[in-house]
């Protein structure tokens, strides 16, 4: 019972009015009105909200009306919620302490990128790239990488928004949708975590499925991404070592808190932990910076990968089922337990198959040129390189969420295969000739030359020799054709 005196109409009296209506404008904006009046009609009386268990102050509320306000705000055809994306990434990568970058640490940075690049001039034919070395706080990580999140994740949740959407329609009515009046009312009643003056706050909202659809799916895919990219800015050294390009404008980047936790424990100083890294960023972006196809190729095996992703609704109800919205941490564990449960078909599997072959072919050409260029310099790289061997191909929890959630893989499992058959290539054709074959996607290697490094120049000789054979039969029937039509002449 509410300890607030009787107003003269024999209601409670609110403590200050002008803070509900704010808060209640602010969350339904120009439907305020129709909304407040809908709520009466209902018998739900704003002015009595502190009454009933209901915090005396407005503003106690305001954490939850801005997660409910943030996932269904208007976002428009954004397939990943940037909104939440970022507050999520946010505060992942506060988790633990996020020390500033200082002075020193920047100056330590750039020197150690400076001094990779002329290291890797002997070790590879592509040039160094011309953007900015900087040192990076986790949080400066994040602001970096995330809009790449997004967009490697966008073909994705675009599908599984679609797919959504679909369900829902299937579920409805027959003939529903017939009619221009047809809405779908979507009431927040029965959650846990929301008191029960606000079962039917949301009454007068009124979505389509598809509508509905794409902003719970934006919503959901903006709290996984924010919560991957902001678990992977504590374990990340640069903005290139997990084989993907995540700037558009390829430059390069450490973050030295996670250098230095990284070197804490080896029986390596940290100079030369930090040097490896560098050289490790520094080559991964010479070889971004020079392959232009390169970042499209790989964001287009996403793409392949998510048509026609599928999705079990009973899988999702069963890991949403007694969620409390408020607790973002036991949302995010749901979002995180495979909860769309993708049944891959076989085209999508063979899209994975090529993006896992090429972050293989990826990490194995930056471990020759590494090692190559560290060789007279750097007594710590062999140990160093198969650390971060076995560290790619265990992954961590940000990557497995990645896998459980899109199944994309991140890890170049075969990563020795690939530095194998590079290492080859460079023994046959000189290193000239291994960058070279980098010049086109066509001659790429495939997943049999990783199974058979040696058996690599056979195919590609045999590989030549059909398109001769090829080019041959075409010239002939233009030269036939050309032939046909002088004689018409």
């Amino acid at each position: 019972m509410s300890n607030n005196p009787p107003s003269e109409s024999g209601t409670p009296s609110d403590p200050n009015p002008s803070q509900w209506e704010e808060i209640m404008r602010s969350l339904f904006g120009d439907q305020a009105d129709e909304a407040i009046a809908q709520m009466r009609e209902r018998g739900i009386d704003p002015t009595q909200f502190a009454g009933g268990g209901f915090p005396a102050d407005p503003a106690a509320l305001e954490p939850l009306l801005n997660q409910v306000r943030s996932m269904f705000e208007n976002t428009g055809d954004a397939a990943v919620n940037p909104n939440i994306a970022h507050d999520v990434a946010r505060q992942a990568a506060a988790q633990g302490g996020d020390p500033v970058v200082t002075a020193a640490q920047e100056r330590q940075v750039r020197q150690a990128l400076s001094v990779a690049e002329l290291w890797l001039d002997a070790a590879t034919d592509f040039a160094p790239s011309t953007g900015t070395a900087r040192a990076l706080s986790r949080a400066q990580w994040v602001e970096l990488t995330l809009p790449a999140w997004q967009e490697l994740a966008s073909p994705v949740a675009d599908s599984v928004s679609k797919a959504l959407a679909q369900v829902l329609k299937d579920s409805l009515p027959e003939g529903f949708g017939d009619n221009a009046d047809d809405k779908i009312g979507f009431e927040i009643s029965g959650i846990p975590g929301l008191p029960a003056q606000l079962s039917g706050l949301f009454g007068a909202d009124q979505f389509n499925p598809d509508s509905l659809m794409h902003k719970i799916g934006s919503a959901v895919f903006g709290m996984q991404i924010g919560t991957a990219a902001g678990t992977l800015s504590r374990a990340v050294f640069g903005s290139t070592d997990i084989g993907l390009p995540l700037e558009k404008e390829v430059g390069t980047a450490l973050v030295p808190a996670n250098v230095e936790a990284f070197a804490e424990g080896l029986d390596v100083s940290l100079d030369d932990v930090r040097q490896f890294l560098a050289l490790r960023e520094a080559a991964h972006a010479r070889l971004f910076a020079n392959v232009p196809w390169l970042r499209a190729h790989l964001y287009g095996l996403v793409e392949s990968y998510a048509r026609g992703i599928t999705i079990d609704m009973s899988a999702l109800e069963s890991s949403m089922r007694d969620i409390d919205p408020s607790n973002t941490e036991a949302l995010q564990g749901a979002l995180s337990s495979g909860v769309f449960a993708i049944e891959s078909t076989p085209e999508q599997k063979h899209a994975l198959t090529r993006l896992e072959t090429a972050l293989a072919l990826i990490e194995g050409w930056v471990e020759e040129a590494v090692a190559k260029s560290a060789l007279a310099y750097l007594p710590a790289a062999i140990p160093l390189r198969e650390m971060m061997r076995r560290r790619r191909a265990a992954g961590g929890p940000a990557e497995d969420t990645f896998a459980s959630l899109v199944g994309l893989e991140l890890r170049p499992r075969r990563s020795r295969d690939a530095a194998s058959l590079w290492a080859k290539i460079e023994a046959e054709r000189g290193q000239a000739g291994r960058d070279a074959v980098w010049s086109h996607p066509d001659l790429l290697p495939t997943e049999i030359d990783l199974d058979d490094p040696s058996g690599y120049f056979t195919r590609q000789s045999q590989q030549d020799s059909d398109q001769s054979d090829i080019d041959a039969v075409l010239a002939s029937i233009f030269e036939e054709a050309e032939g046909e039509s002088d004689k018409d002449d």
